[in-house]
């Protein structure tokens, strides 16, 4: 076996030992993703079951106002109308970027349903409704942290593919760059409230609160 030969068997080698080592690592840090993505999911999952119970316990309070009510119920079924894969993180910017309006359209909701209720003593003042509020505000912490964790493991797999040797093999081995959450528009402005009390004020008691000017 000539020298020549020898350096070509040592260079295939090495490419395949750098193959194997890139693919490796590229499966650790998508499963990473996946895992985190997988957290994401399990959190907004944990926001949307506790909104029956939210939804019927504002429904007790006289005078509630309707449309936020329908608003939210509304918001929660978009939510599962988005077609999404709840085990593996999205490749496909634009079904990321559906699946975050649709969550976004539910937060704005729940804001402003918790918006509506700061004008009903008698509803705050019940346990369950402040029980309610207290898991849904943790949820929503939740979220964001989870998100954010989300953002760092996409970070690191992003960067993964990109890096020597492995930029020569990801595209060869079928790994793909994976879109990050984004800051939702208009996020840090505080929603807007009309009342709408859905005709006349019910039987139930308790006068209607003074519309907001």
């Amino acid at each position: 076996m000539n020298k020549t030969l020898l350096i070509v068997l040592g260079v295939i080698v090495i490419l395949i030992l750098a193959a194997i080592g890139s693919y490796n690592g590229l499966v650790g840090s998508s499963q990473a993703v996946d895992a985190s993505w997988a957290q994401v999911q399990n959190v907004y999952q944990r926001r949307a079951d506790l909104i029956p119970n939210l939804v019927q316990t504002v429904q007790g309070a006289a005078n509630f106002e309707k449309s936020t009510i329908v608003q939210v119920t509304e918001a929660r079924a978009s939510v599962g109308k988005v077609n999404i894969n709840q085990n593996q993180a999205p490749t496909d910017p634009a079904q990321l970027a559906q699946f975050q309006q649709a969550q976004g359209q539910l937060g704005s909701a729940l804001s402003r349903l918790l918006v509506v209720a700061e004008n009903y003593p008698d509803l705050k003042a019940t346990a369950n409704f402040r029980d309610l509020q207290a898991q849904l505000e943790g949820t929503e912490n939740r979220i964001t942290v989870e998100r954010g964790r989300f953002n760092a493991a996409v970070q690191a797999y992003n960067t993964k593919i990109r890096t020597l040797p492995t930029v020569f093999f990801a595209g060869l081995l079928g790994f793909q760059q994976k879109p990050y959450f984004q800051a939702t528009a208009g996020a840090e402005t505080a929603p807007s409230v009309k009342f709408d009390f859905g005709g006349a004020p019910s039987s139930g008691g308790g006068a209607a609160p003074t519309p907001a000017k």
